[in-house]
């Protein structure tokens, strides 16, 4: 198997998403990590700039396909692994196996027709953790980090990790742990156990850049520089600190503005619902007030 991996980076900014793409130059065999399809919540319009992008990357270099890696169902943007299937036939979509725990979640809260699958079948191929996995002459290891979501993975490459939204850069810290059976207690096991446990010059690839205090774009950085300087979680603190900060922190955060749209599209993996037989016009489902089942409370007249 081939040793000599590439790596070419995109930044979506109007979601501060980073998607990957990991090559050989010379098999030319490929894998896409967290792919984005654009959509404007006002119009509810989807285009493809983002997604556009890599495509233009991939063929230009002539790179065959073999992988797109989901690290989680996000909840901040559409992606867009069915649209880079469609034009790499080969390509297989593809994400860690506890997806289906967060589709049995979702599929209550969109009240998703009957027939909608919570066994992972939308996916080609369901990753458990410790996985090797084999991509042409590419090669990567599945580990599981959840807390943020219950699916979430990471994909170690040789010395490159992709992390998601478990870890950010060190100046931003950890993701969110407050969506539907989301748990800080895990995420502190996944960064601490797993991702502190790789080797200190292991490469950090993180799935989100929001540039504090208006820095420059970041999105690499090394266990080692995790570990000394994460503003959230240093290597040392305690479980209950973090856990308790988390916690506190994620009651003040406002939800992701995509939330609903982008969450039951990528639990489909990334398929855009079937039109409709009357109309054939596509729709996506909004609930009201789930996160607050007290704000439907009819007003008194005597409030206002």
């Amino acid at each position: 198997m081939s040793t000599k991996m590439e790596l070419e980076t995109f930044y979506d900014e109007r979601t501060n998403t980073l998607t990957y793409v990991v090559y050989d130059p010379a098999s030319k065999d490929a894998v896409v990590i967290d792919p984005v399809l654009d959509y404007d919540p006002a119009a509810s319009a989807t285009s493809y700039e983002s997604v556009n992008r890599v495509t233009s990357f991939l063929r230009e270099r002539g790179l065959r396909v073999r992988y797109v890696l989901e690290t989680h169902a996000h909840a901040d943007h559409l992606s867009g692994s069915q649209v880079l299937k469609r034009r790499f036939p080969g390509a297989k979509i593809a994400i860690g196996e506890r997806i289906t725990q967060v589709q049995r979640t979702f599929k209550m809260i969109f009240d998703l027709p009957p027939g909608f699958p919570t066994d992972g079948s939308q996916f080609d191929e369901l990753f458990s953790d410790g996985q090797e996995v084999t991509a042409g002459t590419l090669g990567f290891e599945v580990i599981a980090t959840p807390g943020h979501t219950p699916a979430c993975v990471s994909y170690l490459f040789g010395d490159m990790v992709f992390t998601g939204d478990a870890l950010f850069m060190p100046d931003m810290g950890t993701g969110r742990c407050d969506f539907p059976a989301g748990s800080a207690e895990d995420l502190y096991d996944s960064i601490t156990g797993r991702l502190y446990s790789l080797p200190d010059d292991t490469r950090v690839l993180v799935g989100h850049d929001y540039q504090p205090g208006g820095r420059a774009l970041a999105y690499e950085t090394t266990i080692a520089e995790q570990k000394e300087n994460n503003v959230q979680l240093p290597a040392g603190r305690s479980k209950d600190d973090f856990v308790a900060f988390r916690t506190q922190r994620d009651a003040g955060l406002s939800a992701p503005k995509l939330l609903f749209q982008s969450v039951q599209v990528n639990v489909d993996a990334g398929a855009l619902p079937d039109p409709s037989k009357d109309s054939g016009l596509r729709y996506l489902r909004v609930p009201i007030n789930v996160f607050r089942p007290d704000s439907d409370e009819e007003i008194s007249l005597d409030a206002v």
